[in-house]
């Protein structure tokens, strides 16, 4: 896995695979690419810095709950 951030274009991309990348689905700030057999190969977070910092938010007012219990 590697991740990228780009200051300028505030777009966080997290390569998950080195998979050829088939299509992509966008769904409110967070556009992921799919190979061919509908794996994500690819997540491009955009406006990232607003995203983490509610990601961040939520978070911290979660503590109480299991990470597989808190739905962003």
């Amino acid at each position: 896995m590697k991740i990228k951030y780009s200051k300028d274009e505030d777009i966080l991309i997290i390569e998950l695979s080195n998979e050829k990348i088939d299509y992509a689905a966008e769904t409110g700030p967070i556009i992921i690419h799919f190979s061919s057999d509908k794996k994500p190969v690819l997540l491009e977070i955009l406006e990232a810095s607003e995203f983490l910092s509610e990601v961040i938010k939520l978070t911290a007012n979660t503590k109480s709950y299991k990470p597989s219990e808190i739905i962003i």
